[in-house]
């Protein structure tokens, strides 16, 4: 390609894969392109269903994934830039079952109250290699340890190698690390407004998978990889500022908490189940949400507890901030974080009332009574159930989501260890 400029245009579909193309550099600038809608109909393994909004009945229809010219940023490939489009029907209207769609109207809808979403997302993965017969094996990282660093956490130092690409690319880390169990990282970028946090998020796990390959890493993002070891999930971070750019989350004391802040909490306990089959969106994310597991299983909350599943900082002032430890990266990033901020819109709103916050520890003990659905069907149920939050993140989307995921679920009822592994390993 010599030095001439292409461009690779992504979007991310329902399944949290990253869908696109690469068109030549007279594409640099606002501009469109099409993809067949019947992708909204695909499972991981590429078979096709009759899911609303997927259009396999309807003659398979195309769709436009629409870009700005001022959202083009530099890529990690040689001589490509990247951008993601949203995407739009055959009739130019937004299309419903768009993730990143739906983030935007959540972000309306809180500032239809005078409220911005600001946000942070905390991503954890695990690394596999192949070994010399190919079969995939954990990453070998001789003493590694939660929140360990250098050269025994990561022989291959395909860490340090994404650290040094994102940041030449303007990604703002917070911070690398080693989780509890190895091989196990924690990625987490700054804060920022909802959208562009997002968008970071979705363009940076691509990166990282992609860098990752190159030092001949497989990192993935799936919710329980090992049975024997923890999960990776991926936790939302958020507060709101103000029209004076003020976080309006305050005191975390009990006794001096917000409105705003008791309502977002109650919110999201009053629809935890039926968030589940969103923000935990596979079979396999049910091996993760486990009580005395520390992952989002249980319907409570607390101060600085991460036994919790609705966590508010100690931290005040500008840092001020809950997180909702349940989601993992399976799901859409743009839907989870549509799920959590309207669930905590909801709670706002319809003022449903804040319980008692969780005062044992979550792995002897619990004050919770009740947790997440123990399974994807059980999950779907709930989500079904639940008209509020379904009518607040799309009536099409999540139609769409239960359309696929049932076969999903069809499709992984005999898979066991590597068998339902592999399922997801390659695409989450």
């Amino acid at each position: 390609m010599g030095t001439t400029d292409r461009l690779r245009l992504l979007f991310c579909d329902h399944l949290s894969i990253a869908r696109g193309k690469y068109m030549p550099a007279s594409k640099i600038g606002d501009g469109s392109t099409r993809f067949c809608q019947g992708t909204f109909a695909l499972t991981y393994d590429k078979e096709m269903a009759p899911a609303p909004g997927g259009t396999m009945l309807e003659g398979l229809p195309d769709m436009d994934a629409v870009y700005v010219g001022a959202d083009i940023r530099d890529g990690w490939e040689p001589s490509t830039r990247v951008v993601i489009a949203d995407l739009y029907d055959s009739k130019g209207a937004p299309l419903g079952i768009c993730g990143r769609g739906r983030l935007k109207q959540a972000v309306k809808d809180w500032q239809a109250m005078g409220l911005n979403p600001k946000v942070g997302l905390e991503l954890e993965a695990f690394a596999f290699q192949r070994n010399a017969e190919g079969k995939l094996v954990p990453y070998d990282t001789p003493g590694a340890y939660v929140y360990s660093t250098g050269r025994f956490a990561d022989p291959l130092r395909f860490t340090d190698a994404i650290w040094a690409k994102a940041s030449e690319l303007g990604f703002r880390i917070d911070c690398i690390t080693s989780e509890y169990d190895s091989p196990q990282f924690e990625f987490t970028l700054t804060y920022d407004e909802a959208v562009k946090a997002v968008d970071d998020i979705f363009l940076f796990r691509v990166l990282a998978r992609e860098v990752a390959l190159d030092h001949g890493i497989i990192l993935t993002f799936m919710p329980k990889p090992f049975l024997n070891k923890g999960g990776s999930g991926l936790h939302v971070n958020f507060s709101f500022s103000d029209r004076n750019g003020k976080n309006v989350f305050g005191n975390s004391k009990p006794g001096e908490m917000t409105d705003l802040t008791k309502g977002c909490i109650a919110g999201l306990m009053h629809h935890h189940r039926g968030m589940a089959g969103l923000v935990a969106p596979t079979v396999n994310s049910y091996e993760r949400l486990k009580p005395a597991s520390l992952s989002g299983y249980w319907r409570n909350w607390g101060i600085d507890h991460r036994g919790v599943t609705t966590r508010l900082s100690a931290e005040t002032g500008v840092k001020a901030r809950l997180e909702h430890r349940m989601g993992d990266a399976a799901a859409n990033p743009y839907t989870l974080v549509a799920a959590v901020l309207q669930a905590a819109r909801l709670g706002v709103v319809n003022q449903y009332a804040l319980p008692p916050a969780e005062t044992a520890d979550c792995i002897m003990n619990h004050d919770a009574t009740d947790g997440t659905p123990d399974s994807l069907a059980e999950a779907l149920k709930a989500l079904a159930a639940d008209q509020p939050l379904v009518s607040a993140v799309g009536e099409l989307l999540v139609a769409n989501h239960i359309g696929i995921k049932e076969l999903e679920l069809e499709r992984t009822a005999a898979l066991e260890g590597d068998a339902l592994r592999d399922y997801y390993i390659y695409y989450v």
